[in-house]
């Protein structure tokens, strides 16, 4: 027999998106909301991510805004020393188990259901919509009086949820960075296939690991540009964002394409490639430390030949032409894209919403944004107006669209008091680490080129934008 619930919101989802928009719902809200996940606890893809996999981003703006998430600790070795602390998936799991146990459960307003899917729309009761167990069991039914939350719009796909779409030959060992931790290994090659911030992670932690660099190939299809992780940092160190913040302000009021943007930015040696004599066209917003660059850049053998198409025993084949591995290679797959690539669309959209990335910064805070617009005594015009989609980062050659929508949707938020006096508050807003620091000369140097570039900016882009 079908169980019925009633809630005012669904939210399908509980990653890091899902819960973001929960935390500020609660908050700013007296809703009830059920939170239904496929997996058996919150968390999203951190549950299925490699064991070694941190952030590249602070602890200190990830998460929910309720709750910290770490202790605001300098790292004083390891790539990250100098650096705010990034948290590991075991830290990050553990943090959204407490935050549904001892905030959303606690609350009496929160229902979750775990091992469940979303089956969409029930036909036959107008508000309905069906949930099915995955260990069996009766269907439940949601009846929702608000809307839909669709927190897995911009889903993250990782290595071990994603087969890999090449053929494997019998006799390879093709692994996932899960299943690497615990492979006793050859003394043989491996073999990274990917080249996103998943194979970047994989050949530090073998690196770290003793393994020569000599024994690492690395085929990496495209190459990508990076943040200098200085460049990041909240609270006491953040100065060095501010100055990073005005510079691509300064340099979006400048250049005409993004390629020209990513070679200012590294001129001011805030962004940088891993091969200086390849042109990278991938840009997704990835940090590294100048430790993790050279470490990264000791891996010698680089194979640019395009994609995989089949690995087999001592042999890879590529777009354009194959090599010869050593008979003991073991390859590494890391080639699922990290984030679907899912077409923009109205985030407030009558009984839906579609969390999407809303903010040039990390997920959470767009997804907190959302939640707390939706609160607001506001039309559905004017939350998206506040709350326009931003494309995935993918290529450097968009990225002055991606900025077009980032900075040209900010007289807009200042001019709503509600908004700005949210994002001052918020923790996972990275601009609210200023609050009682505004006297740090990096600051004030910092928002004086932001005063004098920004309407420049604005006027520069939207004149590129035009001629498209």
């Amino acid at each position: 027999m079908t169980q019925t619930i009633q809630t005012d919101y669904l939210v399908v989802g509980a990653g890091a998106a899902g819960m973001s928009v929960v935390d500020e719902l609660i908050t700013h809200s007296d809703a009830e909301i059920v939170l239904v996940d496929r997996r058996h606890g919150p968390g999203g893809h951190w549950l299925d991510a490699y064991p070694f996999v941190r952030l590249h981003q602070p602890s200190a703006y990830y998460g929910v805004n309720s709750r910290s998430l770490g202790f605001d600790r300098i790292d004083d070795s390891g790539p990250n020393a100098g650096f705010y602390e990034r948290a590991s998936a075991a830290e990050i799991c553990d943090y959204y188990r407490r935050v549904l146990d001892e905030r959303f459960l606690a609350s009496g307003r929160v229902t979750f259901l775990g091992m469940h899917e979303y089956d969409g729309v029930d036909s036959s009761d107008a508000g309905g919509h069906l949930l099915s167990p995955q260990l069996g069991g009766p269907p439940v039914r949601v009846h929702v009086r608000r809307r839909v939350i669709d927190a897995t719009y911009v889903e993250s796909i990782v290595p071990s949820r994603r087969p890999p779409e090449y053929r494997i030959d019998p006799g390879v060992s093709v692994l996932t960075p899960n299943q690497l931790v615990h492979h006793g290994g050859t003394g043989g090659d491996v073999v990274v296939i990917g080249a996103g911030k998943t194979a970047m992670d994989t050949c530090v932690w073998l690196l770290e690991n003793a393994v020569d660099p000599g024994r690492i190939r690395w085929v990496r299809p495209r190459d990508g540009w990076f943040v200098d992780r200085t460049y990041t940092q909240p609270h006491d160190l953040v100065g060095s964002m501010m100055t990073y913040q005005a510079a691509t302000i300064e340099v979006a009021a400048e250049v005409s394409t993004g390629l020209d943007f990513a070679l200012a930015m590294e001129e001011r040696e805030m962004m940088f490639r891993l091969d200086p004599a390849v042109e990278p066209v991938v840009y997704r917003g990835a940090t590294l430390s100048r430790l993790e660059l050279d470490q990264l850049r000791s891996i010698e053998q680089v194979v640019r030949m395009g994609r995989v198409r089949a690995v087999a025993p001592g042999r890879v084949y590529l777009d354009d032409g194959d090599i010869a591995t050593g008979a003991e290679a073991v390859f590494v797959d890391c080639t699922a894209p990290g984030l679907a690539n899912s077409a923009t669309q109205p985030i407030f959209d009558h009984d839906l919403i579609r969390i999407q990335l809303t903010t040039l910064g990390v997920s959470p805070w767009s997804a907190a944004m959302i939640g707390f617009v939706e609160t607001l005594d506001l039309t559905d015009d004017q939350r998206n107006g506040l709350c326009p989609p931003i494309p995935r980062p993918g290529l450097i050659s968009t990225h002055l669209d991606v900025l077009a929508i980032g900075l040209g949707v900010e007289p807009t938020r200042r001019a709503n008091l509600d908004l700005t006096a949210w994002n001052a508050a918020s923790r996972l807003c990275p601009g609210s680490s200023v609050a009682g620091r505004e006297n740090d000369p990096a600051v004030q140097a910092a928002f004086e080129v932001m005063l004098n570039s920004f309407g420049p900016a604005l006027a520069n882009l939207a004149s590129i934008a035009s001629q498209r």
